[in-house]
């Protein structure tokens, strides 16, 4: 399961979740059809992305833009959202803004999945962007780090 979540939050960091019109013509996987159906009965604005070994459906509920993930079997693997930041649990907002003040955040969202809720927010500053992760929601973890390239004119 850490490698499915792994998995769809290095796509979402790599900036493939762009949120696109419903495709009538794309093959999906009958299965994932069936239980995106039963699962969101109430989804607008769907879209289809059949993968070799997942399906990825975006689409809009209670005015907000989400991203379904399913095997091939037709089972739920992830729900994925973007959020703000005052949507965090409260500890890990104040750890942001205790631990990482002097950056501002470019990208936050939560995996849900199972049991299991697993936050990732990436910060910047002039110098430097980091991604953190957080699986307890008790406290964050670098999940990535990377200089950025300064040019000197």
């Amino acid at each position: 399961m850490k490698q499915v979540i792994l998995s769809i939050a290095t796509m979402l960091m790599m900036g493939i979740s762009a949120f696109a019109g419903v495709n009538d013509e794309v093959k999906v996987n009958q299965q994932a059809q069936q239980s995106f159906k039963r699962d969101f009965t109430n989804a607008r604005n769907i879209s289809w992305e059949q993968k070799q070994d997942y399906v990825k459906v975006t689409f809009s509920l209670n005015e907000q833009v989400l991203f379904a993930y399913y095997n091939n079997n037709g089972e739920l693997q992830a729900v994925v959202r973007n959020i703000i930041s005052d949507q965090l649990p409260l500890n890990l907002l104040a750890d942001l803004k205790k631990d990482y003040n002097d950056f501002w955040i470019t990208d936050l969202f939560e995996i849900a999945s199972e049991d299991q809720t697993t936050y990732y927010v990436t910060l910047e500053n002039a110098n430097k962007k980091i991604v953190l992760k957080s699986e307890s929601a008790s406290s964050w973890n670098v999940f990535s780090k990377t200089k950025k390239n300064i040019d000197q004119q």
